[in-house]
């Protein structure tokens, strides 16, 4: 290793891994150019795969840098384990990493370099999007998710409120940047909060190169409309866990824009619920998330029947 380097620590948690999966990840990571890493592995209290299979596949495959293999008391969530990892960690920069994806051997030395000569407190970029059995299926998210949009510069904040378009294993970090966001909110993603908070604090940059396999399997925990079936799945996940996120960063940072938010999250509360000013708050506010606007305007009208064929063209990427 060259240790004039700075360090990246690569952040890893992992719960209930696919042995097969994992040592890929594994052997990618190890295969990677950049010369002074250190990876931190914690398990989040795995019950099918004991953590001596974990503990072994990581030895087997990691010989070209240290390792620091942990497991949580109990079982925390993977928001709580990668605060727990952000808080241990130590390095100049950190990459958060899945356990089932497979990085390109240039990864990090590229994010490294982006992140130095733009100043930036964070780097992502864009995926090649794989299947079960490792086949890639798009040469970018925006051919599965095409409504999703990468951005970059010094004043995301406002943007990073509504939507993120970090996708967390993509991202290098500024170490110092995320142990201060740190505790993570109940009500956001790991990698969400943390691009929100980066973009509070300075540059985010978005590289248009697919720097890594995504493996997108259908047990992934984000995506459009994860999760969703019904209604009532729709206001839990979606109306009522953001209005639930806005009052938690308006109780954690002074920013006009989330005044704005509040209100437009209030008119998508009484709209689902069909009380008055519902409807014209949704239209009064459109433009903070005029697609969602509109969606829910019309889809949280219609019968459960057509809303539910409306969510699987959605989830689909056909609409």
């Amino acid at each position: 290793m060259e240790i004039d380097k700075p360090l990246i620590s690569i952040l890893m948690a992992v719960y209930e891994p696919k042995i097969e999966w994992l040592r890929e990840q594994l052997l990618s990571l190890n295969a990677q150019t950049y010369p002074h890493l250190q990876l931190y592995v914690r398990d989040d209290c795995s019950s099918a795969v004991s953590f001596e299979e974990i503990q072994s596949c990581v030895q087997d495959c990691i010989s070209a840098f240290p390792v620091i293999i942990s497991r949580n008391e109990k079982n925390l969530g993977s928001n709580k384990t990668f605060e727990r990892l952000t808080t241990e960690a130590v390095g100049e920069y950190f990459a958060y990493c899945d356990q089932d994806d497979v990085w390109l051997p240039e990864k990090l030395e590229r994010l490294q370099t982006i992140l130095s000569s733009e100043k930036a407190v964070l780097a992502c970029s864009d995926v090649f999007v794989i299947g079960r059995e490792g086949q890639v299926q798009a040469k970018s998210i925006t051919q599965v998710r095409p409504h999703h949009r990468f951005l970059s510069g010094n004043d995301l904040t406002d943007s990073l409120i509504y939507r993120n378009f970090v996708i967390g294993c993509t991202m290098l970090m500024d170490a110092s940047v995320a142990k201060q966001a740190c505790p993570f909110p109940e009500t956001m993603v790991h990698d969400h909060f943390l691009a929100f908070y980066a973009s509070t604090k300075g540059k985010v940059i978005s590289d248009p190169e697919p720097l890594i396999c995504y493996r997108i399997h259908g047990g992934n925990q984000t995506g459009v409309l994860a999760k969703i079936s019904t209604k009532q799945d729709y206001y839990e996940k979606y109306i009522l866990l953001f209005c639930e996120r806005i009052n938690e960063l308006s109780s954690r940072f002074q920013i006009t824009e989330l005044n704005r938010a509040q209100k437009w999250a209030q008119a998508r509360k009484k709209n689902y619920k069909r009380e008055r000013g519902g409807i014209w708050g949704l239209i009064k506010y459109r433009q903070v998330n005029l697609k969602t606007s509109c969606f829910e305007i019309v889809a949280l009208r219609i019968p459960n029947i057509f809303f539910t064929f409306l969510v699987k063209l959605i989830q689909k990427g056909k609409i």
